[in-house]
């Protein structure tokens, strides 16, 4: 489990395919501080380490993963959102996110506020993941809140500390980018859908 707020960047050193698998080995000063098998969100993606080497660490990416997320897109050298697992028991600053992405979308639009950036994106919406006003949305495991929901689009407003201290800075226009959405609307929708069956 984790809440969206992002530790600091970690860089892709290596990259190793594997059958199907893609090791990922990443720079980070959090490297120290990690163990094996321990869980940690890179772009959002729930990953475990498999080996621990001074500054750096590496984790593993599935067949399904490198489908469905950005991650087998990433080259060496390129920066990546690192989130540690919550502790229980301490504050929740984000949301409730869970590490498992829902689908890509691609960034349509940027747009500099007097300080501040608005980023537009657009996803699938044939998959049923809803935004909505003033919900949650995690965008390469970064926690945000919705300030326009459309039918497949959204928007989000950054500031300058999230735009300097992640993935943010990098992104232009076309940029596939990690979405998990809310999890309780995902259960909203759910339901919801389920019921409109049934009658």
């Amino acid at each position: 489990m984790f809440t969206g707020i992002i530790e600091t960047l970690g860089e892709i050193t290596a990259l190793k395919k594997d059958g199907s698998n893609l090791d990922l080995t990443v720079a980070s000063s959090l490297a120290q501080e990690l163990k094996i098998d321990q869980s940690i969100a890179h772009n959002g993606v729930c990953l475990t380490v498999i080996s621990l080497n001074e500054n750096v660490y590496t984790v593993t990416a599935i067949a399904e993963t490198l489908q469905k997320t950005n991650l087998g897109s990433l080259e060496v050298g390129d920066k990546i959102n690192l989130e540690r697992a919550m502790v229980l028991g301490s504050r929740l600053d984000g949301h409730i996110v869970q590490g498992h992405i829902d689908q890509t979308g691609t960034c349509t639009s940027i747009e500099e506020k007097n300080g501040s950036w608005i980023f537009s994106f657009e996803y699938d919406s044939s998959k049923n993941n809803p935004t909505i006003e003033k919900g949650s949305i995690t965008i390469d495991g970064v926690s945000l809140t919705v300030i326009d929901s459309g039918v497949s689009t959204f928007s989000v407003a950054i500031i300058p500390y999230t735009y300097e201290h992640t993935r943010f800075n990098t992104y232009q226009v076309g940029s596939a980018v990690n979405l998990e959405f809310d999890v309780i609307g995902k259960y909203v929708a759910k339901l919801m859908s389920s019921h409109g069956a049934k009658e």
